[in-house]
């Protein structure tokens, strides 16, 4: 009864809210970095096969793609020490308190604690916005090309040519405007819809986009219990 009467002690002073919240925000920022990494190197590769021939064309979008890569790097090493701390905070502010108090409630410390973890998940969680919309650009536009792709197989599209079906993406800033060739049509796009790097690119996208997705939920689950810990 002695180890079964710690074990319970032990259980009811895990901070569960936190530990839920902390293993969200890892898998987000897992699914974030390593998905968006991977996505970002994909589309460098099917630029350079198939929209811009000359490596000065898409120099621009290269060294863009490791500035990305890089700030990447970054986000993961501060999200994993940040969950850290954050599974830190939820056991300082239950079970030790408990262990203290012997009931559920905060001290001065515990309290100065929580508010600026409210502060600083407020701050991420509009940070994680922006980054949330920011990964679901190139959904839209992979998007848009995996619908032209499949559009030239339906019946409507055999009134007209197929060659006339295209995607350039210089419209969308990706390469410059005197890039050649800058876009692709008809059998060519359906080659490149194809591709693994295409296929992969685009899936990785949506992936990283829904990891952003959940770690904004898990900052704003964060949020939540901080703020509940200061009132």
């Amino acid at each position: 009864m002695c180890c079964f009467e710690c074990c319970i002690k032990c259980l009811g002073g895990v901070p569960y809210a936190s530990l839920v919240a902390t293993i969200l925000c890892f898998s987000g920022v897992a699914l974030f970095c390593g998905c968006g990494h991977v996505a970002l190197t994909g589309t460098v590769t099917m630029v350079e096969n198939h929209f811009s021939r000359v490596t000065s064309d898409h120099a621009a979008l290269t060294d863009v793609v490791q500035v990305l890569q890089y700030i990447i790097y970054g986000i993961a090493c501060f999200f994993f020490l940040y969950g850290i701390i954050l599974l830190a905070e939820g056991f300082y502010t239950t079970s030790a308190v408990k262990e203290m108090h012997s009931e559920f409630k905060t001290t001065v410390c515990g309290r100065c604690i929580s508010a600026m973890f409210v502060f600083l998940t407020y701050i991420l969680g509009l940070g994680w916005l922006g980054i949330f919309g920011f990964s679901a650009v190139p959904v839209f536009l992979f998007y848009n090309m995996w619908t032209t792709c499949g559009a030239m197989k339906s019946p409507i599209a055999n009134l007209t040519s197929v060659d006339n079906i295209c995607v350039d993406v210089r419209q969308y800033g990706i390469i410059p405007w005197n890039a050649t060739p800058g876009k692709a049509c008809g059998s060519t796009l359906s080659d490149i819809c194809n591709t693994s790097e295409f296929y992969l690119s685009y899936h990785l996208y949506i992936v990283a986009c829904a990891g952003a997705g959940a770690t904004v939920i898990a900052l704003v689950r964060v949020h939540n219990f901080a703020k509940f810990n200061v009132l």
